[in-house]
């Protein structure tokens, strides 16, 4: 019955999905792009032959499936790969980086008919989830066609935990249609459990997003930059909404202790790449955007991010990172990527996307948590200045990542029983 009254819902709420997705066309015109693709429609019409699906919504999921996605392209090129994504920037990462080596598109809003129409099109034999992405449609219509469905390097925050047990019987339903749940810790795997998972069902592997595969080629043309300019470096990596006006305002009160510091800005979301550089210079603080391919001078104070796709060329550049997300109450982003290239992990309070990996970072003493933009500056000024504990920081940082490796080859492994064994 819930999922009935969820589908009329998902009906009424379309021209308003729509709607915003015409908005956002206003500054990402791939928005109003490929709607055919939102509704089920495809052109032009796949082959149908039997393949593996894997679903990573957005930017970050893509990024953390690659070596997945790597590793299973490389131990069976024969089998045919769907990777769906729904934001323009996820399907923008696949195209770059997996190019003609799978068949992309979007995955349907969850509406019954929308899905029947993809996998109707698509003939798959197993849909791999990444993280949270629960749609009751969708693993519905897949249990319908007896196409198995895993969730792989699955979280669930204790927030997003409170909201699917006020639909507790919609959750069950879809916990009870799942094949397989491959957890990211126990805690989380424990909350799957309790909203109605059969724990035989249930498997703990790890975070895809330990495995991280470091571009070497961008790290290294970054360092060789970062030498010739001889001036610390500060980045504030994945900003959300409202959180470049609290870094600028950060970065600007530590120009009063270290003058020649620099500060690369690289907003979540390439519509607030235009707004950055307005923001910085509203402050007076003088910027340079990465794709302008300007210089970045003795007298500039920050460099925008506006390249996708080369966060570890910016990582490459900083002494020391700030994650965003997680000043504002978005759950902070990836700070497991920060992590992997040795940098000392600062971020705000909202972890709860990441927060066994935060937990761990923390005790670790890998990570400092602070409250707002000015223990913001306070904090990375004073990292900045005592080179030894930074170093320290950054050490341990890696060495979190280096002991939660081997998550890929295990779920690997789980994808591989069930494509070919069931």
């Amino acid at each position: 019955m819930l999922r009935l009254l969820y589908t009329l819902l998902t009906i009424l709420a379309l021209p308003l999905i729509f709607a915003r997705l015409w908005w956002r066309g206003r500054r990402n015109r791939d928005y109003r792009q490929r709607w055919a693709e939102r509704w089920g429609s495809y052109r032009p019409a796949p082959n149908a032959e039997p393949c593996v699906v894997f679903h990573a919504v957005s930017v970050g999921e893509v990024h953390a499936a690659m070596p997945l996605l790597e590793a299973w392209l490389q131990r069976h090129p024969e089998q045919s790969v769907v990777v769906t994504t729904t934001t323009p920037t996820g399907s923008a990462r696949v195209r770059q980086l997996l190019d003609k080596r799978v068949k992309h598109v979007y995955l349907p809003y969850d509406l019954p008919w929308f899905v029947a129409g993809f996998i109707r099109q698509f003939n798959p034999k197993l849909l791999v989830l990444m993280e949270t992405e629960l749609w009751p449609n969708l693993i519905h219509v897949c249990r319908q066609h007896q196409c198995p469905v895993l969730l792989v390097s699955a979280r669930l925050s204790p927030k997003s935990f409170a909201s699917y047990q006020l639909i507790g019987s919609l959750s069950r339903a879809m916990m009870q249609q799942l094949t397989q749940v491959a957890a990211q810790a126990t805690a989380d795997g424990e909350r799957f459990v309790q909203l109605g998972l059969p724990p035989e069902r249930l498997v703990v592997t790890g975070s895809l997003k330990f495995d991280l595969a470091i571009q070497t080629e961008k790290l290294s043309a970054a360092r060789q930059i970062k030498a010739g300019w001889r001036r610390p470096v500060w980045i504030a990596a994945s900003t959300r909404a409202g959180e470049e006006a609290l870094v600028l305002a950060a970065h600007k009160q530590m120009l009063a202790r270290i003058p020649d510091l620099l500060l690369v800005l690289v907003p979540r979301h390439p519509e607030r790449f235009r707004l950055a550089q307005e923001l910085a210079s509203a402050r007076g603080l003088k910027n340079v955007k990465q794709s302008s391919a300007a210089t970045v001078t003795a007298d500039t104070n920050v460099l925008v991010g506006d390249t996708l796709g080369d966060m570890h060329f910016y990582y490459g550049l900083a002494d020391v990172a700030f994650v965003g997300g997680s000043l504002v109450p978005n759950g902070c982003q990836n700070i497991i990527e920060a992590a992997a290239f040795g940098l000392p992990v600062v971020t705000g309070r909202s972890l709860y996307n990441f927060q066994v990996a935060s937990d761990e970072l923390r005790r670790a003493g890998a990570m400092l948590v602070v409250a707002n933009a000015a223990e913001l500056g306070k904090v990375v000024v004073e990292l900045l200045q005592n080179d030894e504990r930074r170093l320290s920081m950054g050490q341990k940082a890696r060495a979190v990542v280096a002991a939660n490796l081997g998550a890929t080859l295990r779920t690997l492994e789980l994808i591989e029983s069930y494509s070919f064994n069931h």
